[in-house]
Order: structure tokens, then sequence, then C-alpha cells
């Protein structure tokens, strides 16, 4: 039976992403606050997750395309090997009001993979050279699929979504597919935003929650659906959710709830949400800086036609920080 859940699961680790693998262990990953290097942690519970050790995997480089700003990174099992799928930027200058990150892919063969060789394997060409970010990828019929987020010239905001199959889990094998841009209320305050994506697959449907708006206290997740049996990659297969489906919740002290991924219950029968969101509102600095979006999880609930209740953000159990000191 899955035991109450203690939030925060890790701190200071915002865009957390959760793997539960067959070998009984939960593989966590998430941005540092330093943006300087990727790490892993495994344990046994969510729970323990908290105090377990962490790991430093790769660091960025000195100069060039991966020296800056290490995003997102999220880790993945394909074809009996890890990846970790994560952005990283050449310099920290800005250009046409946007950074300017690539997708870039590791690979290790080892069986742990707080283990063995992390192998650079380049960056994800997808044909559009403008900043993108945010990568996730997931199987379906026995294919590859790849989606993200990036910026289109011609289009307002910031970033779009995407979805395209892979030829090898570094190698996309079709053209880009759009399947939404920044255009709510709600996902065009502060920044005109579609990003972190993450995808669920139950009940006979697919679904690929995302988040927009600037990552503070707006910070809040939508949703796309699709039918299982629908061609993923037309974008008349999916709906999109008109009204946020997880936003900050003040009476729990919870704020810019996003950039969100799925896992399952220790028992394997509920499905958790991982998502990162702060406990209070009054930052220090700039806000990209501030270190204090904490790792959480909660259950998720379904209504009678299987789809998702995401509920609100659930208060705190554990201490949190509440300065802009970046933990070791």
């Amino acid at each position: 039976m899955q035991k109450e859940i203690l939030n925060p699961i890790v701190l200071q680790r915002a865009d957390p992403f959760v793997y539960k693998h067959t070998d009984g262990y939960y593989y966590f990953t998430g941005s540092h606050p330093l943006y300087d290097r990727i790490v892993l942690r495994r344990a046994k519970t969510l729970n323990e997750l908290h105090d377990a050790e962490e790991a430093a995997v790769w660091w960025k480089h000195e100069s060039g395309p991966l020296s800056e700003l290490i995003w997102a990174p999220e880790i993945h099992r394909a074809n009996d090997k890890w990846y970790i799928y994560f952005a990283a930027a050449p310099d920290t200058n800005i250009d046409d009001d946007t950074f300017n990150h690539r997708m870039y892919v590791l690979e290790n063969a080892s069986d742990n993979p707080m283990e063995g060789n992390w192998v650079e394997k380049g960056e994800v060409d997808t044909g559009m050279s403008t900043f993108a970010l945010d990568a996730t990828t997931f199987f379906h019929n026995g294919e590859q699929y790849y989606v993200w987020a990036q910026q289109d010239l011609d289009i307002k905001g910031h970033s779009n979504l995407y979805i395209a199959k892979m030829e090898n889990p570094w190698t996309l094998k079709t053209e880009p597919v759009m399947l939404t841009k920044p255009e709510l209320s709600w996902e065009i305050k502060g920044f005109w935003v579609n990003e972190g994506p993450a995808v669920l697959i139950k009940n006979g449907k697919v679904f690929i929650t995302y988040s927009g708006s600037a990552t503070g206290v707006d910070y809040c997740m939508g949703l796309l659906t699709a039918n299982e049996s629908d061609d993923l990659l037309d974008p008349a297969s999916w709906t999109k959710s008109q009204e946020p489906v997880f936003q900050s919740c003040p009476e729990n002290s919870q704020y810019g709830p996003g950039h969100n991924s799925f896992t399952e219950s220790e028992d394997g029968k509920d499905t958790i949400l991982i998502y990162h969101a702060r406990n209070y509102t009054n930052l220090v600095g700039d806000p990209l800086y501030e270190p204090n979006r904490q790792a959480r999880a909660q259950k998720i609930d379904w209504d009678k036609d299987g789809n998702p209740v995401f509920g609100k953000p659930v208060p705190d159990d554990r201490w949190t920080p509440k300065t802009p000191d970046v933990l070791k």
C-alpha cells in the first residue's frame, strides 16, 4: 500500500522528474539551482528520495554550446539503455527577448544509471534553429515519440509544444508538428509560454500536461487529450482544456505549481503527479536564480470519463528553506 507522501519529496530541485524502474527504485532528477550539472538520486520509496544520496553524473562544459544554464533533465529508458534529455545554452546572452537553448541527449549502458559512463549523443535536431527546451519522450504502439517546447519566430510568444516520432533516442524521424501555442489568458501572464510537457497514457487516452505563463505565482498547468487510437501526429486528434488543471493554492501556501512529470505509487495502483512549487511569493533577486522551487508529489484522482483530476497542491509536511541560499 502507498504510504502517505511527505512533501516536499526533494528540496530545491525545480522541473522534477521521477522514473520508477523495474529494479524497484525511483530515480529522480531535476534542475539544480546553479544550472551547472545534472544530478541523480534513487530510493525505494518517494519519501526516501528526500534524504537519498545525490550524485552529479554530468557537468556543463567550460565553453561552447553546452556551457550554460543546464535545464530540466529527464531520465528515460529505451532499448535497454538509460537516456537523459536536457537543455543547455552556449551563454547567458538574451537574443530576441528569449534564451538560446538547444536540446541534448546523454546515454548510459549500465544497469544502474548512478554508475557507468554517460556518453554525449549530441543535439536533437528539430530542423528549427530557435530556442528549444523541456524535451520528454514516450513509447506508443511500438514507436518512440518526442515532445518538446520550441519558439517559432512567426508566432507570438516564447515557446509552443511540438511532437515527432523518433528514429532512435537522439534523432527525429518525422517533421515537428505543433500541438499548442500560448493563447489563453492563463498561458500568457508574464511570458507567453507552453513548456514542460509530460505524457500519461491511461484509460484509452493519451494526456499531455504542460505549463504556461512566467514561473512565479502565475505558473500553472494545462492539458491536451487524445484517444490512444488516434494519429498522435495530427493536431486535430488533440483537445486542449480551456482552463488550467492545476494552479496556485494560497490556502495551502503553494504557488506556481508546474513543470510536472508522472510516476506510480509503490504498489503500482495509483498515478502520482510530480511537480515543483514555491511556498512563498516574496522572492528576492532574479526569480530564475531563486532556488526554492521544491519538488513535490501527490496522488491523482480520475473522473467517470477516465480523465485525470489533479485537485489542488497540498500543503507542506516538511521543513523548507526560505532564503536564497542554495543547499548542498
